[in-house]
């Protein structure tokens, strides 16, 4: 079983970056694709990227594609969500997960959730 924890949220300006974590305890860590998804208010949440076990596949979401990084350190158990040229829609809470099983894209694909961190974009 794997614990994850997110941070590195926080309020930033439209234009700027964050870069987020997720670390997770737990010996299984690097036997798990991982995956990030957000959830603004009133929304579902949403998939934005997804990593393989040894890093060599990434996914993303076409809303953040070109400006989101996802990687992983595996001697570290943590996951990181670079993001770059942030907008306002970015706005939300971001949740770290592992992907036990089916796609990459689909929610309910993953397991062991973080508590989520939150990033706010303003204008």
């Amino acid at each position: 079983q794997v614990r994850a924890v997110e941070s590195g949220g926080g309020l930033v300006q439209a234009g700027g970056s964050l870069r987020l974590s997720c670390a997770a305890s737990g010996r299984t860590f690097s036997s798990y694709p991982m995956g990030w998804f957000r959830q603004a208010p009133g929304k579902e949440r949403e998939f934005v990227a997804a990593i393989s076990i040894g890093g060599g596949s990434t996914y993303y979401a076409g809303s953040v594609k070109g400006r989101f990084t996802i990687s992983r350190d595996n001697a570290e158990n943590t996951v990181y969500l670079q993001m770059n040229n942030l907008e306002p829609e970015d706005t939300a809470v971001y949740y770290c997960a592992c992907k036990t099983l089916g796609s990459y894209y689909s929610i309910s694909s993953y397991d062991y959730w973080g508590q989520g961190t939150q990033v706010t974009v303003s204008s």
